[in-house]
C-alpha cells in the first residue's frame, strides 16, 4: 500500500461566469410587472408580439455587429456539425430583419410588432455592464413615411407615463442620421480617408451633456484633458478640425444657448439647423424629415416637455439611415447605495431601412426602439415605482402527523382552488393567493411557524389528531397574532390569548381563511 496520503477529491466550486448575473425573486417580479405596462401601451398602438430565436447564423449579423473593425468579436460564437458559424443573438433588430425576409410573403406590411428577450454581448463585463441583458424592443417594418418615427417617439413618451414617470421626469430625445451626415458633408468631413475623424466628430457630439460647449469644442479640435488643468489626468485625443469647423458646428448646428442651458429647439424653427446643413441636400432633407415629426408630435399634444429635438443625440450609428431617438430619465435617482446619480438614457432606437434590405435587394423601410430592460427596472425600483415583493407570503399548511401527509396536502389543494378562481378560459380572476405545505421535519412545530414567519406567511393552518377527531382545524392569523404580541408582556395572558388562533369545523376552512384574507387586506389599506 502506498506511503501516500489518499487525496481526497476536490469538491466542485460554485462560480458564476463573470457579465452573466443570477437574479433574485424580487428582480424577476418588478421586471413581470414593467413589462406588463409596457406591453399594454404597445398593444394599445396596435403592435402584436413575436419571438425569434436566441441563436442566429452569424452572417445575418454580419457588419452590423458592436464594433466593425472587429468583426468576428463582440458576439458568442460557435461552429454547428456542418461547419456553419452560429452566435448568439446581439440585439433583437437583426434576428427581426431575418424573419421579416424570411417570410415577406405572409406578411402583412406595415408589420408592427413587439418582443421581448435576452442578449448577450462578448465584451469585457464592469460595473452595471453584463454579458447577458434583456431588451424590450418594438418595431414598424414596412413603413417609410417619418409619420411611424413620430408614432415611435410618442409611444416611448406613452411607455414612460405608463410606468408612473411623471412629464418633466423624462424627455424623448430626437435627431436624424441624415442632419449628421449632412453637417458632417457641411464641414467637408466626406471620404473614406476622413471616416475615423467622423466618428471622432460624433464622439464628441455625443460628450455634450457631459462636458457641456466648451468640453466639446476641444474634443473637435485638438484634444481634452480630464483633470482639473490642462496637462493633468489622461487626455483624449481631438478630432483636430480647424477653427471654422469648430465654430460652425457648435455655433450653428449644436446651437449657443447651450451655454445657457437651454436647447435651442424648444423654438422648433429648426433654422439653426437649417444653417449647419447649408450646401448638404442630404442634411436638408434629415431637417425637413425632422420638421415633419415635430409637427405631428405637437398636433397630437406631445410638446417639448415630452419630444424633445435635440442636435446632441448621436446613438450608435452603423445602421440607422434617418430619425433617431432616446427616452433619457431626468433629474437624480438613488442607486443601490442611497446615492443620488443621473441615470440618463434607458432605451432609444431609429430608422434602419437598409438592415432588412440586405436580405431582400429592395428597399424595405424600417423603424424602432429598444428599451434596456434591467436598466429601467433598477431605476423603477429605486424611485419606488415598482416593488418587486410578493403581494403576499403563502398561506402554510403545517404538518403535525407524518403518516398524515395525504390529508395535509388534500387541505392545501382545496385552499388553491378556492382561493385562486379562473374564468371559463382558465385566466386567473384576481392576484395569485399562494398556499404551500410544509416540507420540512414535522416534528419541531415552532420550527414550522418560524418558517412561516420568515417567508411572510399571513395564515398557518393547523391540524392535530385531537383537531381531526373532532372535525376541527386551527387557522392562525399571524398577523394579528404579531399585533396582540406587541400588547401582551404577561406569558398566561399570551397563552389565553391564542394570539389569532380560531378553531373551525373543516367544511369552514375555506371560509374562515378568506373572511381573514380580507380583514387583513382592509387593515393594511386603514394602515
Amino acid at each position: 500500500m502506498s506511503d501516500k496520503k489518499q487525496k481526497k477529491p476536490q469538491k466542485l466550486k460554485a462560480r458564476l461566469a463573470r457579465g452573466f448575473p443570477d437574479r433574485s425573486s424580487s428582480d424577476i417580479r418588478a421586471t413581470d410587472q414593467m413589462m406588463a405596462k409596457i406591453r399594454t401601451v404597445y398593444e394599445r398602438f396596435g403592435f402584436e408580439p413575436v419571438e425569434t430565436p436566441f441563436i442566429e447564423y452569424t452572417d445575418a449579423l454580419g457588419k452590423f455587429l458592436p464594433d466593425s473593425d472587429r468583426p468576428n468579436e463582440g458576439v458568442f460564437s460557435f461552429q454547428d456539425d456542418d461547419d456553419q458559424w452560429l452566435s448568439l443573438r446581439y440585439d433583437l433588430t437583426a434576428p427581426l430583419a431575418r424573419h421579416v425576409a424570411e417570410n415577406f410573403n405572409d406578411i402583412q406590411l406595415p408589420y408592427r410588432t413587439y418582443r421581448a428577450g435576452w442578449v448577450f454581448r462578448n465584451e469585457k463585463p464592469g460595473p452595471g455592464r453584463f454579458r447577458q441583458f434583456m431588451q424590450f424592443d418594438a418595431d414598424i417594418v414596412g413603413a417609410p413615411g417619418v409619420q411611424a418615427d413620430a408614432e415611435m417617439c410618442m409611444m416611448m413618451a406613452d411607455t414612460m407615463e405608463a410606468l408612473g414617470i411623471p412629464r418633466g421626469d423624462y424627455v424623448i430625445r430626437v435627431n436624424n442620421r441624415k442632419v449628421l451626415d449632412g453637417v458632417m458633408e457641411a464641414i467637408g468631413l466626406v471620404g473614406p480617408e476622413n471616416a475615423a475623424k467622423r466618428l471622432t466628430v460624433l464622439r464628441a457630439i455625443d460628450k455634450l451633456d457631459k462636458f457641456g460647449a466648451e468640453g466639446v469644442k476641444l474634443l473637435l479640435g485638438a484634444g481634452r484633458w480630464d483633470g482639473e488643468k490642462e496637462g493633468e489626468g489622461d487626455f483624449a485625443p481631438g478630432a483636430g478640425l480647424n477653427e471654422e469647423q469648430v465654430l460652425r458646428l457648435v455655433t450653428s448646428y449644436l446651437g449657443t444657448s447651450f451655454r445657457d442651458g437651454e436647447t435651442p429647439s424648444d423654438s422648433m424653427s429648426f433654422g439653426f439647423w437649417k444653417d449647419a446643413v447649408s450646401g448638404s441636400d442630404l442634411g436638408m432633407q434629415g431637417v425637413a424629415e425632422l420638421e415633419s415629426m415635430a409637427q405631428i408630435c405637437r398636433n397630437a399634444g406631445y410638446e417639448t416637455d415630452r419630444v424633445k429635438f435635440d442636435p446632441s443625440v448621436v446613438r450608435g450609428l452603423e445602421y440607422y439611415t434617418g430619425p433617431v431617438y432616446e427616452a433619457e430619465l431626468l433629474g437624480g435617482i438613488p442607486n443601490e447605495k442611497g446615492q443620488i446619480v443621473q441615470f440618463g438614457s434607458v432605451g432609444g432606437g431609429g430608422r434602419y431601412d437598409g438592415l432588412v434590405s440586405r436580405f431582400m435587394g429592395q428597399p424595405v423601410p424600417a423603424t424602432g426602439f429598444s428599451i434596456g430592460v434591467s436598466r429601467l427596472m433598477t431605476a423603477l425600483k429605486n424611485l419606488g415605482k415598482l416593488s418587486g415583493e410578493a403581494a403576499s407570503g403563502p398561506i402554510l399548511v403545517t404538518i403535525m402527523d407524518r403518516d398524515r401527509i395525504g390529508d395535509y396536502a388534500k387541505m392545501a389543494q382545496e385552499l388553491r382552488v378556492a382561493l385562486n378562481p379562473l374564468d371559463e378560459d382558465g385566466r386567473p380572476l384576481g392576484p395569485t393567493v399562494p398556499v404551500e405545505l410544509f416540507q420540512g421535519n414535522p416534528k419541531d412545530f415552532p420550527k414550522q411557524l418560524r418558517y412561516a414567519d420568515r417567508r411572510g406567511a399571513p395564515i398557518a393552518i393547523i391540524q392535530g389528531g385531537n383537531e381531526k377527531e373532532l372535525g376541527q382545524v386551527i387557522v392562525k392569523d399571524l398577523i394579528e397574532g404579531k399585533r396582540i404580541a406587541e400588547t401582551i408582556t404577561d406569558n398566561a395572558e399570551w397563552r389565553e390569548a391564542k394570539a389569532g388562533e380560531h378553531l373551525v369545523a373543516e367544511a369552514e376552512l375555506v371560509s374562515t381563511v378568506k373572511s381573514i384574507l380580507e380583514a387583513q387586506a382592509a387593515y393594511g389599506r386603514e394602515a
